[in-house]
């Protein structure tokens, strides 16, 4: 791999002569501008806007744009003056936990190489170093002409270095969480963390840009003459308000099927066991539905009906008696 940029690391009194070369690449399909009625390139131009002619290459400078729109030439020899002692160092400064380094501070990877058969040695000892102290370095280097922050790591046998954003230059997280006051309840916790262990660990590697894969096709395909059926958009969600648990409870179940688990329909979701909840006493006002209603009346009735036949019944049973008794019970005889 091409090397970018050749210095040395600091450490301390040693120094060791490395290079530096990207860690990354970008795999993105990129596209040209072009006149769509004859397919010519866009190409720009630099054009200086007072005399409104092409300038060339060689005659672009630099210069700061002031508040009052001053423009302030600034040379190539003026920036050379600058005291800049990491112009053509990595200058090891700290070395700190890996979990102190904030990641929104990384920007962009590089590798460091050593260079040359000298440097072998103080590289390992810096490499293995790192390794067992299982902690990161904390460096000043100069790329581009500015000063930038960056921090060192082991990535299996090679240091590695990350370009870090000064602390400055992250923005504050304020006005950014939700203002509404949210209150999560434990179940949906608990489903949360299931649908978290379901999903598991994943083998990075395997992961990969589909997007990509589908633009390198279609244009294959247009190469080819062959004008691609576009597929159907997924329907948008659209801001419909959902039932938080029952999508848990779904993407737990869909993530165990994708996983080679059982299918959904014949496999609950697994959750973690939570206390029973305590239900609250029926409302004497609570309303019921047509039907309850309905069959409550009708309930009610036949009692009523079959109290009526009852007292009916006890009542004939009362008179029959009341006469069988008239009828059997002797009359007293006048004295004489």
């Amino acid at each position: 791999m091409r090397s970018i940029w050749n210095g040395a690391i600091s450490f301390g009194l040693v120094s060791i002569p490395i290079k530096l070369v990207n860690a990354t690449e970008s795999r993105s399909v990129s596209f040209r501008q072009v006149h769509t009625a004859d397919m010519g390139r866009i190409r720009y131009r630099k054009i200086c806007e007072l005399d409104d002619e092409e300038v060339p290459t060689e005659e672009i400078g630099k210069a700061y744009e002031d508040a009052d729109g001053t423009m302030i030439p600034i040379t190539d020899e003026d920036l050379a003056s600058l005291p800049l002692p990491t112009a053509k160092t990595i200058e090891i400064v700290s070395f700190v936990p890996t979990a102190q380094i904030d990641p929104l501070q990384m920007d962009a990877a590089y590798y460091l190489a050593a260079n040359g058969v000298p440097a072998a040695k103080p590289y390992t000892l810096l490499r293995e170093a790192l390794k067992r102290s299982e902690k990161v370095a904390v460096a000043k280097f100069a790329l581009r002409g500015r000063e930038r922050l960056g921090m060192l790591r082991v990535v299996d046998d090679v240091i590695a270095m990350h370009a870090l954003l000064w602390p400055d230059e992250i923005r504050a997280t304020e006005g950014i969480a939700p203002e509404t006051e949210v209150k999560i309840r434990d179940a949906e916790l608990d489903l949360a963390d299931a649908l978290m262990d379901t999903l598991g660990d994943i083998d990075l590697d395997s992961l990969h840009d589909d997007y990509r894969e589908a633009v390198e096709q279609m244009i294959a395909a247009k190469a080819e003459g062959v004008e691609p059926a576009p597929e159907a958009a997924p329907a948008a969600a659209g801001g419909r308000v959902i039932d938080l648990m029952a999508a848990l409870e779904s993407s737990v179940r869909a993530a165990k099927e994708a996983r080679g688990g059982e299918p959904a329909a014949e496999q609950p979701a697994e959750v973690t066991e939570l206390k029973p909840r305590k239900r609250a006493p029926a409302k004497a006002t609570a309303k019921a539905s047509p039907k309850e209603t309905g069959a409550k009346k009708s309930t009610s009735t036949a009692k009523k009906t079959a109290a009526a036949k009852s007292t009916k019944s006890a009542s004939a049973k009362s008179t029959t008696k009341k006469t069988t008794a008239k009828k059997t019970t002797p009359r007293k005889r006048a004295s004489a």
